[in-house]
């Protein structure tokens, strides 16, 4: 396998669905619940990209069954309100690859004069 390029683990989760992108993205600096997953997503991106609520929900069930977040340790005992999340060292392999794989698009897009006002 060459430099650089994903390993097997990380191929089959690619490509990403974009709440599932966003999720990785959100988690890539601090752990973070639910709503605050859909806050950071709109703070990068606008409006337009927050799913509703279920839909955030039941990406987080699939991440989390597969090794790509975990429910975050360090949650004050008792408290059933919120699960703060983390992403795991595979979720965060998984978010390069797929940030790779979209900057060739975006670079090929661009070549292709597709990216011009």
């Amino acid at each position: 396998m060459a430099p650089g390029s994903p390993d097997a683990a990380v191929t089959a989760f690619l490509p990403l669905r974009p709440v599932e992108y966003h999720v990785l993205l959100s988690l890539s600096d601090r752990p973070r619940h639910g709503y605050g997953i859909m806050q950071d997503a709109e703070d990068r991106s606008g409006p337009a990209v927050i799913p509703d609520v279920a839909t955030l929900y039941r990406a987080l069930k699939r991440m989390v069954e597969g090794g790509l977040i975990r429910p975050a340790e360090g949650r004050a005992a008792g408290d059933r309100r919120r699960t703060d999340y983390e992403i795991t060292s595979l979720g965060a392999r998984v978010a390069r690859a797929e940030s790779r794989r979209m900057a060739t698009l975006v670079e090929a897009a661009a070549g292709a004069g597709l990216l011009r006002g």
